[in-house]
């Protein structure tokens, strides 16, 4: 029996954040990974292929859509399959760099490939051999779940992890949820020239954002030739002359939606069904996910969680870094670190981006019994004027005696670039007279956060722009 410092199980952000403390604070670890390859979601299956193809295809959508009079472009070639090869070898290249050799750099880091399984508190067993320690982290990660549509598992359906590997381009493309994931890909295939279908089932994609600037990026979308069917029920799938069909039920009529390839976009499971966590006593809830405090800790003291194998407040990639750190120390330091997790930033890195960061309206309602809110639409920056791109929106939610900046939200060109900025002014908890009296750069995107904070208490159409 081998007995280490610290135990985890997992080889993606969380996992790799928990290693790397651990050797900083030279503690005899071992990283147990199997699956997905090392990097977990994000380097294989999750941001980076997809941001990848995004970008490729925004440049062919800003090639026939850039909207400056005097210049026209063309696409003289458009090869799907090397642009999928492209991002693959993207793929390799970054797992080999970030994570394989990191991991080769980690002194007391030892490395073994295979499926855990807990055959007690302290104990876990891989490939016949039982590793012991009384420190353990989980970091498992989660895997796509495919709806409960009555015969769909027969007609055949694709996952996001098929769908990044695909060799040809679907001509018709349906993708069942309305999630960051089936937004994404939906404005990829769109883009590269599919015909695509979304068919969700509540009336709002991206639930957890604002509803202003997700009914304007709906919008958007459908600009852009995506239908968005929004289905009380599907019904059934079936395979009709070549073709998948879903049967849906829009109102009081029954609908046949048809296309080459129908992807499943509806959310994550959490990887625990393997674990055998039963006899180790972790708890987990009716998603199957492992239950855990502030601290990360489980039901089992010794025994953390981080990621999306955890049942905690954001399911960002920002956060399972993080959350492995500090996870990691409070094991095996005994500190009590926490995440401030109102501070922690997302984006939908569709064009043009959705981000945000902290308190929504409906959550400052939700807390407080009062919204203290502005909406400003991005003609109202010179920068974006300029760029011909004035469809974004910018919202900001603030405490209404203090001023203090409780959330602001993002529809624009680079809002993920453009939240780092309000991520630290909810982090900082700085005021809208911060932001009033400070002086960004003229012109540039950045100053709508100035134009946001302004409307509190001005006309911002009667104010200049040097204002």
């Amino acid at each position: 029996m081998k007995t280490f410092d610290l135990i985890i199980i997992g080889g993606g952000a969380g996992a790799f954040a928990a290693a790397i403390r651990a050797s900083e604070l030279k503690a005899k670890a071992a990283v147990i990974n199997a699956g997905l390859p090392l990097g977990g979601t994000c380097i294989n299956v999750g941001c980076v292929p997809s941001k990848r193809l995004l970008w490729a295809a925004q440049i062919m959508h800003m090639a026939k859509n850039h909207k400056m009079p005097g210049i026209d472009l063309q696409v003289k070639e458009f090869d799907f399959k090397r642009v999928i090869g492209d991002e693959l070898d993207l793929v390799a290249r970054m797992r080999r760099e970030k994570y394989q050799k990191v991991l080769r750099g980690l002194e007391t880091a030892n490395f073994l490939e295979g499926y855990a399984r807990f055959t007690s508190a302290s104990e876990v067993s891989i490939n016949g051999d039982v590793l012991r320690s009384g420190k353990m982290i989980i970091a498992t990660g989660s895997k796509a779940s495919g709806p409960p549509v009555e015969g769909l598992k027969e007609t055949g359906y694709l996952t996001h992890v098929d769908a990044l590997r695909l060799q040809h381009l679907p001509e018709r493309l349906m993708i069942i949820g309305a999630g960051p994931v089936g937004i994404e890909l939906a404005q990829i295939f769109a883009r590269f020239g599919s015909k695509v279908t979304i068919i969700k089932r509540r009336p709002e994609i991206l639930r957890f954002a604002e509803p202003e600037l997700t009914q304007r990026l709906a919008q958007i979308l459908m600009a852009e030739g995506i239908e968005i069917i929004t289905a009380e029920v599907i019904n059934h799938a079936c395979r009709r002359n070549g073709e998948k069909a879903l049967a849906v039920t829009v109102g009081w009529k029954r609908l046949e939606v048809t296309a080459d390839e129908i992807l499943s976009a509806t959310g994550k499971i959490p990887n625990t069904g393997n674990l055998g966590l039963q006899a180790a006593g972790v708890e987990i809830d009716e998603k199957q996910a492992v239950v855990v405090n502030d601290y990360f800790q489980t039901s089992r003291p010794h025994i953390y969680a981080v990621g999306d194998v955890a049942r905690l407040p954001a399911r960002f990639e920002p956060s399972a870094g993080r959350e492995g750190t500090l996870a990691a120390e409070n094991a095996l330091t005994g500190s009590t670190h926490r995440i401030d997790y109102d501070a922690v930033p997302f984006t939908i890195f569709t064009d043009p981006q959705l981000a945000g960061v902290g308190l929504t309206e409906a959550e400052q309602i939700k807390r407080m019994g009062i919204c203290n809110c502005r909406t400003v639409s991005f003609d109202q920056v010179p920068r974006a004027v300029i760029m011909n791109r004035t469809e974004g929106l910018i919202k900001m939610v603030s405490h209404p005696t203090s001023r203090r900046i409780m959330g602001v939200h993002i529809l624009a060109p680079e809002a993920g670039e453009l939240i780092a900025q309000a991520m630290m002014l909810v982090k900082n908890k700085n005021t809208l007279d911060d932001v009033i009296n400070a002086l960004p750069m003229f012109p540039t995107l950045s100053e709508s956060f100035k134009a946001v904070a302004l409307s509190f208490d001005k006309d911002l159409s009667r104010l200049s722009c040097c204002i």
